[in-house]
């Protein structure tokens, strides 16, 4: 047969166009687009249906060590597989250098738990904690070579941040390789300063995580950030903006001629700090930083989605168990704020968020949705057009949604490691029904058809931000 598999009378929805259309599926690789295709025995029947590029997730927390006696609720099986049933054919996972550790050695254990048990393909990004002379100028240079082309640096938490001389060598050394460095901003003195505080006032509940991480830590941090990079003269990716003021800071940043690219995720657009103030310790399922903040701050952050401040859309998805002892509520973590574990899951929930609330209400357009969550991802991070898009020679990573099915957003459908949604019972309308990684089905109608293995590890090309391709 000319083809493995043929997907037929899809409305095929990319970043630019919107158009009907059969695909033709050979090896893995999309091989024909056409009015009509005949010849293969497998054809999935997309009528009223949109055939989107499946999504990718850039910014995911995956098995992660976490500090003494607490555990991440996902592992790379169960993250991917969660991903899948939320339309996702790709994510971009973080491989966290320990102090002390060299970075390959940080890889060669994140590939152990990776490799061979991922639903959908899988990339890393390098978390860099211990920025010595050899990690710089000996590690990074050939892992850059490698395909491991982008690492975060923190600028909070007192065992990950990195001071302000440590954040410019590592961005120069970003500059000499072609590296592409995601920024976490918030001002840990100013963190510290304020937990003090609260401490001292007896204030220990979860609704105090929000109050000691205000939008003016994020907003000074974005600001200063961005001045490294503008003093180093390269690129940055300010990651999970919860608010106006940072937003305004990036802004700026671009007038002045700086490459900045912006990312924002659903529990600033869907959470307020409102949801942290809650009775018998439900609002330690809502702590993640930066902190949700107010209907302002979601108005704001809809409005950058929608003006391109904000080139991508994420899930920052960091889950941990809330009833369990080595979770949310664990013994210290019941005590006070400080100690609960800082995340919220969300990777299955991602996409079917900013479908509903986004395209369903009017606030972006199909076009704008598909760049948010899969293109703009691709060719930021050294996929495209591997990944990211609907072409001839792409990989056949699908995603076919059923604009008109209505879903209540339950833990049990989302077949996470987690034991609770933040989105519990939030109602939806349009739902990925059908998920195709490199031309198989992993997920339909909301069964997981594939299995762990089907995944794959996926080296990466330098950043188009870096290379000074307009994304």
């Amino acid at each position: 047969m000319q083809f493995d598999r043929i997907i037929k009378n899809g409305t095929i929805v990319t970043a630019s166009d919107t158009y009907v259309a059969d695909l033709g599926i050979k090896d893995g690789r999309i091989s024909a687009i056409a009015a009509s295709l005949d010849g293969a025995d497998d054809i999935v029947d997309a009528t009223g249906l949109y055939v989107m590029p499946g999504g990718i997730d850039s910014h995911v927390h995956i098995d992660q060590p976490s500090g003494d006696g607490i555990v991440m609720a996902d592992d790379f099986e169960s993250g991917t597989r969660s991903a899948a049933i939320g339309g996702n054919t790709s994510i971009l996972a973080f491989c966290m250098q320990e102090k002390g550790d060299s970075l390959r050695h940080s890889l060669d254990v994140y590939h152990g738990k990776a490799d061979g048990n991922c639903h959908i393909d899988v990339a890393f990004h390098l978390i860099v904690t211990d920025p010595t002379p050899s990690v710089l100028g000996q590690e990074l240079p050939a892992l850059v070579e490698d395909g491991y082309t982008s690492f975060k640096v923190f600028m909070t938490y007192e065992n990950l941040r990195l001071r302000d001389d440590e954040i410019l060598d590592t961005l120069d050394a970003a500059r000499n390789t072609g590296a592409l460095v995601l920024v976490h901003c918030e001002n840990e003195d100013a963190i510290r300063f304020l937990i003090g505080q609260h401490e001292a006032a007896g204030e220990f509940s979860a609704k105090s995580h929000a109050t000691t991480r205000p939008i003016a830590a994020e907003r000074e941090a974005t600001h200063r950030a961005l001045s490294l990079a503008e003093i180093v003269d390269t690129p940055i990716v300010i990651v999970h903006v919860s608010n106006q003021q940072a937003m305004e800071e990036i802004e700026r940043a671009r007038v002045r001629g700086s490459k900045v690219v912006g990312e924002t995720c659903p529990q600033y657009l869907m959470l307020t700090a409102d949801d942290l103030d809650q009775d018998e310790l439900e609002g330690a399922k809502f702590v993640c930083s930066p902190p949700p903040r107010d209907k302002e701050s979601q108005d704001a952050c809809w409005d950058g989605l929608e003006r391109g401040v904000f080139d991508l859309f994420s899930s920052d998805h960091c889950p941990f168990r809330f009833n369990d002892p080595e979770g949310k509520l664990n013994e210290k973590g019941k005590k006070s704020f400080r100690w609960i574990p800082n995340g919220i899951p969300g990777v299955a929930t991602r996409l079917p968020i900013l479908f509903s609330e986004g395209v369903q209400k009017g606030r972006i357009d199909l076009n704008r949705f598909v760049a948010l969550t899969a293109t703009n991802h691709a060719k930021l991070y050294g996929m495209y057009p591997q990944k990211g898009t609907i072409a001839i020679g792409s990989d056949a990573d699908l995603a076919l949604w059923d604009p008109n099915k209505n879903v209540t957003i339950t833990n049990d459908i989302l077949q996470q490691g987690c034991d609770y949604s933040p989105y519990e019972g939030l109602q939806v309308k349009g739902w990925p029904v059908h998920t195709i990684v490199r031309g198989k089905t992993v997920v339909k109608d909301g069964e997981v058809t594939g299995q762990k293995g089907d995944g794959k590890y996926l080296p990466r090309q330098k950043s188009n931000l870096v290379t000074s391709t307009p994304v």
